[in-house]
This record gives structure tokens, C-alpha cells and sequence, in this order.
């Protein structure tokens, strides 16, 4: 850990704990949430990108073993994706592994007000999910169109089509965890009922 980074967080906790004495609720929650963010992906480089990363190349794997529609090398975070006239290549990344909207979700969610402890962890691991599966839903929309359609989709459907796949996906969770918090208790409080009985 770098000295910036260390003292960048003793900086960031000074900060919330004089945000909450001080009782701003609306400052703490802006000031938690951005530091979390900025935090968590200083320390999530280079080993949770490529944790991540590789979680969502196994994951496309998958679903191109069971299609037959793309190769994926793994150890290199290559997928080859053969359509038969102008096959094409795809590597997935940083951008790809989805560690920048898990983050986000994560510092949001340590500061929302609204949750006990027990049920943040409930959503961030129901977030997280969510998260990885539409990343690999967004990469294989990719995958099935360039392979149905030719290499000529390739920038429409990883730049536009894809993205909007993936952000509406995103943006759903977000609403349902954030926005329409008491339909999302009531979905935890199911949750725990369920499992509280078996």
C-alpha cells in the first residue's frame, strides 16, 4: 500500500467521523460512499481486477462451451469468436471484469442509511451477482451477434448494444435497492424467513 494511499484513507476517516458527529447525514453518505469507491479500487488493483476479470472470462467460457459459438482462452483473456466468413477476436479487460460498477454499488450501499448490517450484506452479495451476470450476459449479446451477424456488428454490438444491455441491468438493481428500498426489505425479509425455517 503506498503512503498517498494511506494517507489519502486516515484523511477520508477524519473526514466521515467529522460528518456524522457533526450529524450530516447527506455529507457523510456523499463523502462515505465517493472515498469507499476510490478506496476499494486503489486496493483492488491489480488483484480483484484480475479476480473479476477472470470470474467473468469463466463465465462466457461456459456459455460458449455450451453454445458453440465462441473459443475463450482464459489465461489470456482472449475469446475467438469463428462465424464462419471473418471470425474475431475479443479480449477482456479491466473495463470488462465490471470491478468499477461493483465498487460503486458496494461504497453506495456501506453508507445507505436505510439497511441493518445484515441486510447490506444480503445486497451486496445479491449486487455483486447481479452484476457479474449481466457483465456476462452483455459479453455473450456480443458473442451471439457477431457470430449470427459477421464481424460488421462487432463495434455496434460491444460499443452501443451491449453497453445499454448492461446499464439497464445495472441501473435496475440500483432502483430496486436504493430507490424502492421497502419492496427490497420486504425481499430480504422473505429471504430470511425462508431460510430461518429450512
Amino acid at each position: 500500500m503506498s503512503s498517498y494511499l494511506l494517507l489519502g484513507i486516515i484523511g477520508w476517516l477524519y473526514v466521515i467521523s467529522v460528518l456524522k458527529r457533526a450529524h450530516l447525514s447527506a455529507y457523510y453518505f456523499i463523502a462515505g460512499s465517493v472515498g469507499l469507491f476510490f478506496i476499494l479500487i486503489a486496493l483492488g488493483n491489480p488483484y480483484w481486477v484480475w479476480f473479476m476479470t477472470h470470474l467473468v472470462i469463466n463465465g462466457v467460457s461456459t456459455l460458449g462451451d455450451l453454445t458453440h459459438w465462441c473459443q475463450v482462452f482464459t489465461k489470456y483473456g482472449i475469446v475467438y469468436i469463428g462465424n464462419g466468413t471473418n471470425p474475431v477476436t475479443m479480449s477482456i479487460d479491466y473495463e470488462c471484469s465490471g470491478i468499477i460498477e461493483t465498487t460503486a454499488f458496494i461504497g453506495l450501499l456501506a453508507f445507505f442509511p436505510t439497511y441493518s448490517r445484515q441486510e447490506k450484506v444480503f445486497y451486496l452479495v445479491m449486487g455483486a451477482l447481479w452484476i457479474y451476470l449481466s457483465n456476462v450476459i452483455r459479453l455473450m449479446l456480443v458473442v451471439s451477434l457477431v457470430y449470427f451477424g459477421g464481424a460488421g456488428w462487432y463495434f455496434m454490438a460491444h460499443t452501443l448494444l451491449g453497453r445499454i444491455v448492461f446499464y439497464v441491468l445495472v441501473i435496475m438493481l440500483y432502483y430496486n435497492v436504493f430507490t424502492y428500498s421497502q419492496l427490497s426489505q420486504s425481499l430480504y425479509a422473505n429471504f430470511k424467513r425462508r431460510f430461518s425455517r429450512g
